[in-house]
């Protein structure tokens, strides 16, 4: 906020010498309306909306239309994911394997997520200045290190060596041009982070969406098991920590898995149930923004004027699901038909496997306005998180077996039973893999693994060699994001990530 007002003041005196005999008493004059930081944190009002402003940055990467979105980034590093919309070439360069430091949708991660980063670190140095109820400014501060939480973790596993600034910066800062820690150290402030919020009094759960302690308690059990896995590989103690940070949630009985599909893409179900965090939205206030994307290019289906085509499923990933399995059931994850936008009684051909989780049906036949949030983490992950950290550290037990089962009885399979370890940790990828398609896991779960499904075996290949169904060969140089070239110009104390 500093900076702003520098650089708009900076404006202001340039302006004022074209004329400074007559504007000389207005320039010396101040406005007591424009705040800064240090006047603006003076109320616990203040506060709430200081900590508000952090979770917009995670609306940003969902924004698109027909240059595409930052978020279908991790899913078209997947090789499942498919596009028609031609111009949207970000998606290309990294669908095909040619990505380099200049594709947009990595900068709009690095920017917007260092923006709520930036905000975060604000709220935390400035809340405790406050005369406010103790426990509110403690719930507060737990909400903004959560938040902070979010956004190293999902920059480190994307750009791995990273800046890691945890005060607010302004031009005299000797972190205006910081250099990159390692991941161990990220790492570090990712858990102390969590675990400080784990004791700020946050309810479970939350109706209006706020940071909750299921969400924390969620969070904290992924990034164990990620460190558990590459690059850091922490092994088992890590996976044991996994295991028991998932069970408080399992335990805590205040989550459970939808009973239909359709409730994962059910506005009146927001934030609740199975949704543990989302990202918030509200029609004709603020609607969620990749209703356009998801549909098929230019086939008459939609009330949104923006067909694009932008992102759907390739039909080699739709067709490795067990053919008994109700997730590749039509209108389930999936859709290839859909009623005409001028007679819905004329049904179309949609010549693909489209988004059906993501669809908002209401906003797609009448309103052309959003009500469904994001989710970002969801009950069906906490529980196959369980079932694999627990296999891992004891092989396979009744616990590990309900969790996974749970995942599968939703779907209409078979439940596991009588599986070696190993049998059983391949298992659970698969439902993994098949489970939380499309929603920004499934290429963490490849590079923490160092695995990529085979959609022919159905078995796991080595991460680097793999090849996606449409012929690309995954490189090392895959396992990150290049560090955006902008940011590199910018700060010249930033090495360029290693291949591009």
């Amino acid at each position: 906020m500093k900076a702003l007002i520098i650089k708009y003041g900076l404006l202001v005196l340039v302006t004022g010498a074209l004329s400074m005999t007559g504007c000389r008493k207005f320039l010396d004059e101040s406005d007591p309306s424009n705040y800064t930081e240090d006047t603006y944190f003076t109320k616990p009002e203040h506060a709430r909306s200081s900590v508000n402003a952090i979770y917009a940055s995670l609306r940003d990467p969902m924004s698109g239309d027909f240059n595409g979105a930052a978020w279908s980034m991790t899913e078209f590093a997947t090789g499942q994911a498919a596009t028609d919309l031609g111009q949207a070439v970000n998606s290309y360069f990294i669908k095909d394997l040619h990505n380099t430091a200049d594709n947009a949708y990595g900068e709009n991660y690095w920017k917007n997520y260092y923006k709520g980063i930036s905000n975060a670190n604000l709220s935390l140095a400035k809340i405790p200045g406050i005369v406010m109820d103790g426990a509110e400014a403690k719930r507060l501060l737990g909400e903004a290190r959560f938040l902070r939480a979010w956004y190293y973790f999902n920059l480190v596993q994307m750009f791995g060596n990273i800046p890691l600034i945890t005060e607010p910066i302004d031009l005299k800062s000797e972190q205006l041009r910081p250099k990159q820690a390692a991941p161990e150290e990220v790492y570090k402030l990712i858990v102390d982070d969590l675990t400080t919020a784990e004791q700020s009094g946050l309810p479970w759960t939350d109706a209006s969406g706020k940071a909750t302690l299921g969400a924390v308690k969620s969070l904290l059990a992924k990034v164990y098991l990620t460190m558990a896995g590459y690059p850091l590989q922490k092994g088992n103690a890590y996976f044991d920590l996994a295991a028991k940070k998932a069970a408080e949630v399992l335990d805590s009985k205040q989550f459970k898995l939808f009973e239909s599909y359709g409730d994962l893409h059910n506005p009146a179900k927001k934030n609740t149930e199975e949704n543990i965090f989302m990202i918030q939205y509200k029609t004709q206030v603020i609607p969620g923004s990749w209703q356009s994307l998801i549909i098929p290019y230019n086939k008459n289906i939609s009330a949104y004027s923006a067909e694009t085509g932008g992102i759907y499923a390739t039909a080699d990933f739709v067709k490795s699901y067990a053919a008994g399995d109700l997730r590749a059931k039509e209108g389930q994850f999936f859709f290839t038909k859909f009623t005409n936008q001028d007679n819905r009684n004329l049904e179309v051909d949609l010549g693909g496997y489209f988004l059906y989780k993501l669809f908002d049906v209401t906003a797609q036949t009448t309103t052309a306005n959003s009500d469904l949030n994001w989710s970002l983490i969801r009950y069906a992950d906490i529980l196959l998180i369980y079932a694999e950290a627990s296999n891992e550290v004891s092989g396979p037990g009744a616990k590990a077996y309900d969790a996974v089962n749970l995942v599968r009885t939703r779907a209409k399979l078979p439940a596991l039973t009588g599986l070696t370890k190993e049998q059983l940790r391949e298992a659970i990828w698969r439902e993994r893999w098949y489970e939380l398609c499309f929603e920004n896991v499934t290429w963490f779960d490849m590079v923490r693994l160092r695995k990529a499904f085979n959609l022919t075996t159905k078995g796991f290949d080595n991460y680097v060699g793999h090849k996606f169904s449409y012929g690309p060969v995954l490189k090392e140089r895959e396992l990150l994001f290049p560090i955006p070239s902008r940011e590199l110009r910018n700060n010249p104390n930033l090495v360029p990530t290693k291949g591009y």
